[in-house]
């Protein structure tokens, strides 16, 4: 597969759009993930871009964030920390209500406790669309006294909220802002979806 150059995120144009109608997110990045090279050089990219960022742990968000959270905790040489949807975790959790990109509320929770006092969590999560998840786990973080290193995702649209969290916290993502990705990102519509064919993805078999 041609590459192309690395500033152009290549991997992005494997993203899948929407088949199942408005109950579903309105594309599916996992596609990055099926493919070796893809998911290496977004990994790539998320590290390098991560650089001056100091983390003692790395929490995903379930259910989409643990896969970028897990293998970037690997990376930096960390822990990874699970914040859960609410009654998933058997230990004492602390629990915060927050409303999805859907408009539902929702509940998720971290084990209680998860850190000492001051400990440098960075955020991870696929995808920040109207940054709700996201601002709930800030809440439980913050409730069990650990420092929000940053947060990290595929593509954080632009609203009211992630401007915030641009504002506090060093935000990084493989949609890179003020580029053609990012415009479309927030019109949700990529024009690669015109092209989209999910073989693009398909793993390269090893040996013969």
């Amino acid at each position: 597969m041609d590459k192309g150059p690395r500033h152009d995120r290549w991997y992005l144009r494997l993203m899948a759009p929407n088949t199942k109608g408005g109950r579903f997110a309105w594309l599916d990045p996992t596609s990055i993930y099926i493919n070796g090279a893809a998911f290496h050089d977004l990994l790539d990219d998320l590290q390098a871009d991560l650089e001056g960022v100091e983390a003692d742990v790395v929490a995903g968000l379930d259910a989409m964030g643990f896969v970028l959270a897990a293998a970037l905790a690997e990376r930096l040489g960390v822990g990874f920390l699970p914040i859960r949807k609410a009654g998933k975790l058997c230990v004492d959790t602390d629990s915060v209500a927050f409303t999805n990109y859907s408009g539902r509320t929702q509940h998720m929770e971290m084990r209680l406790p998860a850190f000492a006092s001051g400990t440098r969590v960075l955020l991870v999560d696929q995808w920040i669309e109207t940054g709700g998840t996201m601002e709930g786990a800030v809440a439980l973080v913050e409730r069990q006294q650990g420092r929000v290193a940053g947060l990290v995702a595929i593509a954080i649209e632009n609203t009211e909220r992630t401007a915030a969290f641009r504002k506090r916290y060093p935000c990084v993502s493989a949609v890179l802002p003020g580029t053609r990705w990012q415009r479309e990102c927030d019109a949700q519509f990529l024009s690669s979806f015109a092209g989209y064919r999910p073989e693009q993805a398909f793993p390269a078999p090893k040996g013969g």
